[in-house]
C-alpha cells in the first residue's frame, strides 16, 4: 500500500514538472530576449553620445563632422 502512494506521488510530482518546464523555458526566452534588447538600446545610447561629441568637437570644420556620421549610422544600423 505504501509503495502504491509512493508510486503515485513520484508520477504527479513528474507530470507537474513536465507541464511546467514549458513555460519555465518561455519565460526564460522572453528573459534573455529583454536583455537583449536592454544590450541593444545601451548600445546606441552609448554610440548617439559619441556622436554626440564628436560634432562638437568638430565645430564648425565639415569634414570633421561627416567623419562623425560613422557613429549616427552605426546607432541606426542597430535594430
Amino acid at each position: 500500500m505504501d509503495f502504491v502512494k509512493l508510486l503515485g506521488a513520484a508520477t504527479l510530482i513528474g507530470l507537474l514538472t513536465a507541464c511546467a518546464s514549458p513555460q519555465d523555458r518561455a519565460a526564460e526566452a522572453q528573459e534573455d530576449a529583454a536583455k537583449a534588447q536592454e544590450n541593444i538600446a545601451k548600445q546606441r545610447l552609448e554610440l548617439v553620445g559619441k556622436y554626440q561629441a564628436c560634432i562638437k568637437d568638430a565645430g564648425a570644420d565639415q569634414q570633421k563632422a561627416a567623419a562623425c556620421d560613422s557613429f549616427l549610422k552605426a546607432a541606426q544600423a542597430l535594430n
